[in-house]
């Protein structure tokens, strides 16, 4: 089994930061893609980073400049720095990982997601 576990979420004012980490862990054998996701109340999940094993990143329009998205190939984590946060930004962020398991499937797989907070 592979679980993805998120890290780093919480409450912060306008304008601050935050750093949200991910770690995969099971019969890995190597992850092609790695993500991260947010739903916002009332709102459909949406893409705001992804980057690939082989460095191609792609980000939301409004996390463009802002949001840095970074891997650790060795430990199976991702993390995404997220500057100048905006009320918007509120949501829960989900880690996504497209997984190579030991026994030969391709997978796809979502963390349990991480509460972020935007508020004065």
């Amino acid at each position: 089994q592979v679980q993805l576990v998120e890290s780093g979420g919480g409450l912060v004012q306008p304008g601050g930061s935050l750093r949200l980490s991910c770690a995969a862990s099971g019969s890995i054998s190597s992850i092609p893609a790695m993500a991260w996701y947010r739903q916002a109340p009332g709102k459909q999940r949406e893409l705001v980073a992804r980057l690939s094993n082989g460095g191609n990143t792609k980000y939301t329009d409004s996390a463009k400049g802002r949001f840095t998205i970074s891997r650790d190939n060795a430990k199976n984590m991702v993390y995404l720095q997220m500057n100048s946060l905006k009320p918007e930004d509120t949501a829960v962020y989900y880690c996504n990982a497209l997984i190579q398991l030991v026994a030969g499937s391709l997978n796809n797989y979502w963390g349990q997601g991480t509460q972020v907070i935007v508020s004065s």
